[in-house]
């Protein structure tokens, strides 16, 4: 009887080994950096990297994808990076677009929002656009108001991007725009349209008791996560690892059966984008895939 209980104990033991080995290397898998996208690291880099320097400064990180986020300063050059990526064989996983309905309005784009579409179609990049709104614009609008002139935007803004290959995501970047159950009544209400959500966590601090609702109900449509370490009331900007929430708000993303990918921030303003990028992949390692 004891050889027994001991073969029993000695199995149950292998098995719960071999359990979280296999947790282990989901996760690892998960938060490797092939699933990872580097973002905010062109318009916030106290470094003023030039393409080229930018592209290197990713492959000694050991990425070869990530987001472009641009700021109007580096119109001049973003057609000439796009194409050393490419030649590279970085890829350029979404190009950040930002609206602001006091200059863009439908059928009429602000230079510096047509440009975007003109050097995607120049280099032929097909893929995604984040589009964020200016939050402020809808403070003094009505929600009916701010709904019908954000669909009609999104509508146009996708219509535009499919002519070139390209796909629109939504992104919540604060104000009514930025709200996840405004972005879903939006993208509900375009059903021809093929649209996507980009939630990022450090534009999330004013949801957070509603996250584990908005995160199920926007699932369907999610396409990237940008992680952030979140403390509640906290800084809006913490290393992963850092805060006592992120942790948590994965753990319920991989719960959906979230895969990614997932985007890590290079952004701290006044900061150096290779240390941030490699801070934040360490805590997320620290997090998830350390052995126990």
């Amino acid at each position: 009887m004891k050889q027994l209980i001991l073969f029993f104990f000695i199995l149950s033991s292998v098995v719960g080994c071999k359990n979280s080995d296999k947790k282990n290397n989901l996760n690892t898998s998960l938060f490797a950096k092939s699933n990872l996208i580097p973002w905010s690291i062109v318009g916030f880099d106290v470094k003023e990297r030039t393409p080229k320097e930018r592209l290197e400064m990713l492959e000694r990180l050991g990425y070869n994808q990530y987001a472009y986020g641009n700021r109007p300063k580096h119109i001049p050059t973003m057609k000439t990076e796009w194409q050393l990526a490419k030649e590279k064989g970085i890829d350029i996983k979404a190009v950040w677009l930002y609206i602001n309905l006091n200059k863009d309005s439908v059928g009429k784009l602000k230079p510096e929002s047509e440009i975007i579409f003109k050097n995607l179609k120049e280099v032929g990049l097909k893929t995604q656009i984040w589009v964020g709104f200016q939050p402020t614009y809808f403070d003094k609008l009505s929600d009916s108001a701010s709904f019908n002139q954000s669909k009609d935007m999104i509508e146009y803004l996708s219509k535009k991007a499919s002519k070139i290959g390209c796909k629109i995501a939504l992104y919540n970047h604060g104000g009514w725009f930025g709200n996840p159950e405004n972005q879903l009544k939006i993208i509900k209400s375009l059903p021809n349209e093929d649209l996507g959500i980009i939630f990022n966590f450090h534009h999330a601090h004013e949801e957070l008791e509603n996250y584990s609702q908005n995160i199920k109900n926007i699932f369907p449509y999610l396409w990237c996560v940008n992680l952030n370490g979140m403390e509640k009331n906290g800084e809006k900007i913490i290393t992963i690892g850092k805060g006592n929430l992120e942790k948590d708000m994965i753990q319920q993303l991989l719960g959906l059966n979230y895969s990614g990918p997932f985007g890590i921030l290079g952004h701290v303003k006044g900061g150096d984008p290779e240390i941030i990028l490699q801070q934040n992949f360490d805590g997320l390692q620290q997090l998830f895939t350390a052995k126990k």
